[in-house]
């Protein structure tokens, strides 16, 4: 799996400076918005559309998701999915590089429009909103919010949440501040280093961890690593990743809501849209279908099982009478 984080495994220092390069990973060409062929019969035909995603296996399935259904409806579609980081898929969609692609609210709110995650709002229907209604300024529609939820969260064994009487993220504190080397912690670059991270959850959870304490560790490798409690007994992890039933995960409940939702919905310029709003519809039906669970399975099914993503997008739709 291509996760969106580093690939190293070190020592973390609170101290040290970092520099991240973003890199494009496919180059991009312009998307032509129409006039050309589609791609058969259907509300879409005659049209040609780009979808794009980032790089990391759920995006690459969702992004397979939208091109299949797109297809199916008669658009010629290009396929630009795997586009490395936040920062540069949205560039694509930003300068017309793509037509639309599948984000994040909670993405949406801290990253992509700059708002502190703690002027969040706790309901995923009005984060989705505030949101949308921000990023109109800068030509960009979100719309097909879905229930799937993609939000950062700590895990552990159950062995571990046995041993250690921690099932909530206040449990984790608790166990921090009474005994820190028994709370040892994995977590990915990122994650560590971003506002609404891991320094955002020790401020809100009133806790401060040792760096000693913490393992900077590829995504990937944490949830196999949980298990054996080698190097963490604790790690970070995304709620929809099919890694978590895979291994037999707790996810730490966070009870006091410091995360922010980070649902699925659609993101898609708004030139687009107007011209072709028959993809709204096309696409509400999968909007609709789409829960963290059907996530897990899907992401567990190229992760762990190795299937490719484009075969398990396509199972998923004909599984849910989606295309024809």
């Amino acid at each position: 799996m291509i996760t969106r984080e580093g690939k190293t495994i070190m020592r973390y220092s609170k101290k040290a400076a970092r520099l991240t390069a973003l890199t494009v990973g496919v180059a991009l060409a312009v998307a032509a918005c129409g006039g050309d062929d589609g791609g058969g019969s259907g509300e879409l035909a005659g049209k040609s559309l780009t979808v794009g995603s980032k790089e990391f296996t759920e995006q690459v399935i969702l992004g397979q998701i939208a091109i299949l259904a797109l297809e199916d409806a008669g658009a010629t579609v290009k396929d630009e999915t795997g586009i490395e980081g936040t920062a540069n898929v949205r560039t694509a969609l930003e300068s017309d590089a793509i037509d639309m692609y599948w984000e994040y609210t909670g993405t949406g709110w801290v990253d992509i429009l700059g708002n502190d995650v703690a002027d969040a709002e706790s309901d995923k229907q009005a984060l989705f909103d505030a949101v949308a209604e921000q990023d109109k300024k800068n030509g960009v529609e979100w719309i097909l919010k879905t229930e799937a939820n993609d939000t950062y969260a700590f895990a552990t064994s159950q062995a571990t949440s046995d041993e250690l009487e921690v099932t909530t993220i206040s449990d984790y504190a608790e166990l921090v501040n009474s005994d820190p080397e028994s709370a040892s912690l994995c977590a990915a670059a990122e994650f560590l280093d971003r506002a609404d991270g891991f320094p955002g959850v020790e401020k809100a959870y009133g806790f401060d961890l040792p760096d000693e304490q913490i393992t900077e560790l590829d995504l990937e490798i944490i949830y196999t690593a949980l298990p054996k409690a080698d190097p963490c007994n604790f790690g970070e992890v995304f709620e929809s990743a099919g890694q978590i039933p895979a291994n037999d995960l707790l996810v730490l409940e966070d009870d006091k809501q410091y995360f922010p939702g980070y649902e699925v919905a659609l993101t898609i310029n708004e030139d687009v849209l107007a011209d072709n709003p028959e993809i709204e519809d096309v696409l509400a039906p999968i909007a609709e279908k789409l829960t963290t669970e059907e996530l897990q399975q899907m992401n567990a099914s190229v992760d762990v099982d190795g299937q490719p993503h484009e075969a398990v997008a396509q199972k998923w739709l004909e599984d849910n009478d989606l295309i024809g």
